[in-house]
């Protein structure tokens, strides 16, 4: 009987063993064709219509429009060096925003990794100082640091109210405007601290810039 029952043992065992294998893969297939429609198709299609709804200027992408077409993003900064127009941070987004990184137009978004006693940190905020300066010959007015010096992104939108004050003289000049007007200007685009606590006072640069375009 002992050997009778061996000799169907083995044969038994490997058909009992198919089968528990091509029912795991089935099992495996069907969870990993199930995760894939969730979390592939229906979350991101639930989470996008919400965000439509609740909220679609942020969910496509914070665009300021002029005469109903894009100029550029409130999140992201833009270069500017005309005299007329208020000048933001540093920033790797100029010349050309919106590009994949280019170390040798500064282009994307990239922090510099330079150290705070980097003698190519320094030269960088002494050239911005010196077209500061150049642009305001008159203005002895100390430079707000973050006019001459980058976030780590580089991507940052806004100035300080400060860095904004430090440019009314300028701006005002060359636009034959009074520096009055520019500063009110300036009071009127400066946005507060988030709910009243998180972050500093700032002004958007190209929402400002904007502005100033439309005065008459």
């Amino acid at each position: 009987m002992e050997a009778v029952w061996a000799g169907f043992a083995g044969p038994y065992r490997f058909h009992n063993s198919e089968v528990e294998m091509k029912t795991m893969i089935r099992a495996a297939v069907m969870s990993l064709l199930c995760m894939t429609l969730i979390t592939g198709v229906i979350y991101p299609l639930v989470v996008t219509g919400i965000a439509q709804v609740i909220f679609p200027a942020q969910a496509n992408g914070s665009l300021i429009t002029q005469s109903g077409a894009p100029v550029g993003s409130a999140l992201i900064g833009q270069a500017f060096d005309d005299p007329k127009y208020f000048w933001g941070r540093l920033s790797a987004t100029g010349p050309v925003p919106y590009t994949a990184f280019n170390p040798d137009t500064l282009t994307g978004s990239s922090g510099s990794n330079l150290g705070p006693f980097s003698p190519a940190l320094k030269a960088a905020a002494l050239t911005r100082l010196e077209a500061l300066r150049n642009a305001d010959p008159g203005n002895a007015a100390p430079v707000p640091v973050d006019l001459i010096t980058a976030s780590a992104s580089g991507l940052d939108p806004q100035i300080s109210p400060e860095a904004a004050a430090y440019q009314v003289a300028r701006v005002a000049r060359a636009r034959g405007l009074n520096s009055s007007q520019v500063a009110e200007l300036v009071r009127q685009y400066t946005e507060g601290r988030t709910l009243g606590l998180l972050g500093e006072p700032r002004v958007n640069v190209l929402r400002l810039n904007l502005a100033l375009d439309g005065l008459r």
